[in-house]
């Protein structure tokens, strides 16, 4: 990551990605891995400061056995936000990190001013279960990208040790991090709790997910009191990396509303 440091929040130790300057957004990245600098997180911080925490259990940040639930996720974040004493953030959540925003708006709406939920996880529909992403590599790499797997997932993520032991432990770490909260299923009751979000919600998603069906995304919108939905055309479960331009283009208009 360009810029590093290290907030101690407790037993957490942590990676922080941090750029721009100005109105403070606070990005959670997905259950795969943290995105390092890439183009879209370094575009919004054109105009405002970006602070994009790897989550505890991934990479080298520490404290993962800290948390029992979800709930203790949120309060973690609820301390690291207040630490920082800037007020109220505007916070992006993609995946499992929109699951992680979406509970922080919940419990802590005097911190949250705007919330962002990108192709995020958190609920569950009978009627259409989500593939399951810890399910064979090839299946899950092919139903998360509108265009058809890219032959190695974006250079800008937090790449891979180069060391092949290193890279398998690497993986290993995180995708179990996140087993944690989505697996067998990622509905952990944050449906009873969505009603509670008084932030102004934009839930954006790719339509092409072969991950989270679309239908997830309009039953945020339907569960969330003043949420509106953003639909991304030949996008699929990263729409930032996909179609970035109308992302940024998208994200940027509802944050400076």
């Amino acid at each position: 990551m360009p810029t590093l440091a290290i907030p101690n929040i407790g037993a957490f130790e942590i990676e922080l990605w941090t750029q721009g300057s100005g109105a403070p957004l606070l990005f959670l990245h997905g259950y795969e891995r943290h995105p390092g600098g890439a183009g879209f997180l370094q575009r919004l911080a054109d105009n405002r400061r970006v602070l994009a925490p790897e989550h505890p259990g991934y990479g080298s940040s520490t404290g993962f056995e800290q948390f029992h639930d979800v709930l203790d996720v949120a309060l973690y974040y609820r301390e690291l936000i207040e630490s920082w004493d800037i007020g109220e953030i505007d916070v992006l959540g993609h995946c499992l990190g929109g699951m992680f925003a979406a509970e922080l708006a919940a419990i802590s709406p005097q911190l949250v001013r705007r919330l962002v939920l990108v192709n995020a996880y958190g609920l569950w529909l009978d009627e259409q279960p989500t593939l399951d992403p810890f399910g064979r590599a090839d299946d899950v790499k092919a139903a998360k990208w509108h265009a058809g797997p890219p032959e190695t997932e974006p250079t800008n993520f937090v790449p891979d040790p180069a060391d092949p032991q290193a890279a398998i432990l690497f993986q290993a770490r995180n995708l179990g991090s996140a087993t944690k909260f989505m697996w067998p299923i990622a509905d952990r009751g944050l449906r009873r709790r969505l009603p509670l979000v008084d932030a102004p919600t934009l839930v954006v998603h790719g339509t092409s997910d072969g991950l989270l069906p679309e239908s997830y995304a309009q039953e945020f919108v339907r569960l969330i009191p003043d949420a509106e939905l953003g639909l991304i055309e030949r996008a699929g479960h990263y729409p930032m990396v996909e179609q970035e331009d109308e992302f940024v283009s998208v994200v940027e208009k509802f944050l400076a509303a």
